[in-house]
């Protein structure tokens, strides 16, 4: 298993449609511009959109890797700015609903790619399934992406609150998507955090904002990342210094590898 630190941060929303799959390509892409070697898991695994956001394809998916087909190097494609994909296989519900010994597999295909990452982002699946509250409990980092609509808000909310009471979740870190200026941005961050400290025992930090930005909407019709195709749009930019944060980041300090210790806590979750 991985022998040197990995930072792992699931990124969330207990919403659909808030753009957690453009936030985790785009931070993973201004990470990979900063030197960071950077893979990042589809975990939507009934509804899997990374592939199509960045119009790859792949002749193979988590499926193969579960039924030993392949291993994960073999699954990984190579996407934009350096970063590499384990794509999901999406419409298949059954990887929508893994039984123990295929989730605990999955993850431990990751041990053996340990040595070869420095960040491992998790793009998770809208709602709070089991699938993406063992990932997300797994994580070290949790990033929660919203936006100013009350059902985001509401979803996130939610979210956090199950997390908290029933798993022992402390800190969740906020990014505010979609706002339309960095006022809004806090803004937004204020309306989550009177609720979560009115009835939350939980740390809530602040991020940073990702604008409106008709860019990130013309960037996915061409299906491409926005920080690729319009690298000095005002998206973009915001992405690169989200990214220079989440670098900033303390890595736990830990006597094992930080992706065995992700792997552990997945397995030991699934086989509960």
């Amino acid at each position: 298993m991985a022998s040197h630190p990995v930072q792992v941060i699931a990124v969330t929303g207990g919403k659909g449609g808030v753009g957690k799959s453009n936030v985790s390509v785009n931070l993973g892409i201004a990470l990979s511009e900063m030197g960071r070697r950077v893979v990042i898991l589809d975990a939507d695994l009934g509804l899997a959109n990374i592939d199509i956001l960045l119009g790859i394809s792949s002749n193979k998916t988590i499926e193969n890797v579960l039924q030993g087909e392949c291993d994960l190097r073999e699954v990984m494609v190579k996407g934009p700015g350096g970063i590499k994909i384990v794509p999901a296989s999406s419409g298949t519900q059954k990887l929508s609903q893994l039984n123990p010994m295929e989730h605990a597999g999955l993850i431990q295909a990751f041990s053996d790619i340990g040595d070869d990452i420095d960040v491992l982002i998790i793009d998770t699946a809208a709602g709070i399934s089991d699938t993406v509250l063992s990932f997300v409990r797994a994580s070290q980092e949790v990033l929660v992406v919203v936006t100013d609509e009350p059902t985001s808000i509401t979803d996130a909310y939610a979210q956090i609150k199950l997390l908290n009471r029933d798993y022992g979740l402390f800190r969740f870190r906020v990014v505010a998507n979609m706002v339309k200026s960095p006022q809004d941005g806090m803004a937004l961050f204020a309306k989550l955090t009177k609720v979560t400290d009115r009835f939350l025992d939980v740390a809530l930090q602040y991020v940073g904002a990702v604008p409106q930005d008709d860019a990130v909407k013309r960037a996915v019709q061409r299906q491409k990342a926005v920080i690729e195709a319009y690298p000095r749009s005002k998206a973009a930019t915001s992405f690169r210094a989200l990214a220079k944060k989440v670098d900033s980041w303390p890595l736990p300090s830990s006597p094992r590898g930080h992706l065995e210790f992700f792997v552990d806590r997945l397995v030991d979750q699934v086989g509960a």
